[in-house]
């Protein structure tokens, strides 16, 4: 046997669908995330440092930042819980990736950068959580 009828007897595994469903949470997680600081800690920063009239201005181009800060329990309990998911299919146990060369590195490059995305969505979600529920709190606590 030859090397093209050894190369066309290989079987090439099949890419995980568990990568792609990982890869797409974690760009949601971050997309809702992101929604954490568009609906609280950028306006309530940009009011803080005197920017109101820039305030102003954002929620008259784009009315729907008023609806996301009143319902802004329920955009931080979804983007929680979309962080959670995220968390777990990076680390849940028995997670490996194929053992073909091409795909095992495309694997491990994938879950590095899902890593990467994860931790600055957790950082956007804290400095949302901060400024929407507890910089107020802890100011007017500071004061008294």
């Amino acid at each position: 046997m030859d090397n093209k009828e050894k190369k066309s007897q290989r079987v090439s595994l099949p890419v995980r669908s568990n990568e792609k469903k990982q890869t797409g949470l974690t760009w949601l997680a971050l997309f809702a995330t992101t929604g954490t600081l568009v609906c609280c800690a950028i306006p309530i920063t940009l009011v803080t440092l005197g920017m109101g009239a820039t305030v102003a201005a954002m929620v008259s181009n784009f009315p729907f930042l008023v609806i996301l800060s009143q319902h802004k329990i329920i955009v931080f309990v979804f983007s929680a819980i979309l962080l959670a998911l995220a968390a777990y299919m990076m680390y849940r146990p028995g997670r490996s990736c194929p053992l073909e060369v091409e795909l095992g590195t495309l694997c491990n490059r994938t879950q590095v950068w899902n890593h990467r995305i994860y931790w600055f969505s957790v950082v956007l979600w804290c400095i949302g959580f901060f400024s929407a529920f507890l910089a107020l709190p802890l100011q007017i606590w500071l004061e008294s």
